[in-house]
């Protein structure tokens, strides 16, 4: 007897979304570092919706950052899914200091994130044009990661107070209290060169597009420290061929420079003055730079 793919991850789902609610799914496709799946589906679901995959920072879980963003609450209201996967190891830290972790399709907790985003667009027939990637500290992390190594499969991120793809390289771990502390006290400097080659051999061969990306840190955080924020953007404006275009100045509110690349159509940094770790999340700024 045969059946569609699409009937079999729908068989395999354990928990069905039911009225928007946010619940775990299993059995979501390729998952090799056990991570947890928690989507949720308005009750009003748009055509061909967009997808936000969103990360939570260490010693966090997916449904605590659910809670602590407004992305479900817009969700419900505009149409689109959003994913709020949980990492169970390394202080619930992301992934992005090993060899597999930092390679496409490797075993990291990467390739179980982009599983996730498959069996959505999949199950729910979502836009594979509309994938979308954000995160807090850790996941602001693995933001620059999946951008790295599956730019096919994300059309933009948006970040808050992480490092550049690669940075935590090698590193023992990827937690607070595991890895290197060079690269979050912002010691890995680079040249732009090299941070472009560091993401490209993530996904050797790879010549298509790569997301755009708004990131955003604060001059005040001692834990992932200000200088992350200019590798970062070292890093992509290189990848982009995009040069530094002006700085704007108490945008989007008091406080904050918004640092334009280009026309700003594709990167640009947010500098918050005084504020820490981590830069609260400004969802609506995310869903206009997603286009939702």
């Amino acid at each position: 007897m045969y059946f569609s793919t699409s009937f079999l991850i729908s068989l395999s789902a354990a928990l069905v979304t039911v009225n928007g609610a946010l619940t775990r799914v299993t059995n979501f496709g390729n998952n090799p570092t056990n991570l947890q799946m928690n989507i949720n589906v308005p009750a009003k679901l748009a055509p061909k919706p967009a997808i936000i995959l969103a990360l939570h920072g260490c010693f966090g879980s997916g449904e605590a950052y659910a809670l602590q963003t407004t992305y479900n609450t817009l969700s419900e209201q505009i149409g689109f899914i959003t994913i709020f996967p949980s990492s169970k190891r390394d202080s619930n830290c992301w992934e992005v200091n090993t060899a597999k972790g930092l390679s496409r399709n490797a075993g990291g907790d990467n390739q179980g994130l982009v599983s996730m985003v498959n069996y959505t667009i999949a199950k729910y027939s979502a836009d594979a044009a509309r994938v979308f990637v954000t995160g807090s500290s850790s996941g602001c992390m693995m933001t620059n990661v999946l951008m790295a190594t599956y730019p096919d499969v994300f059309a933009a991120a948006t970040c808050y107070s992480g490092v550049p793809a690669g940075c935590l390289a090698g590193s023992p771990g990827a937690s607070p209290i595991s890895a290197d502390p060079k690269c979050a006290n912002g010691l890995n400097i680079k040249s732009q060169a090299e941070w472009v080659s560091i993401a490209k051999a993530m996904y050797s061969g790879y010549s298509g597009k790569y997301p755009k990306l708004a990131t955003w840190h604060g001059t005040a955080d001692t834990l992932v420290k200000l200088p992350n924020l200019g590798e970062q953007l070292k890093q992509w404006s290189g990848v982009q061929g995009l040069g530094f275009a002006r700085n704007e100045t108490n945008i989007p509110e008091a406080g904050y420079t918004k640092i334009v690349y280009g026309d700003g159509s594709k990167l640009i940094g947010y500098e918050a003055r005084g504020v820490g770790h981590t830069v609260p999340v400004h969802e609506e700024d995310d869903l206009v730079w997603f286009g939702i």
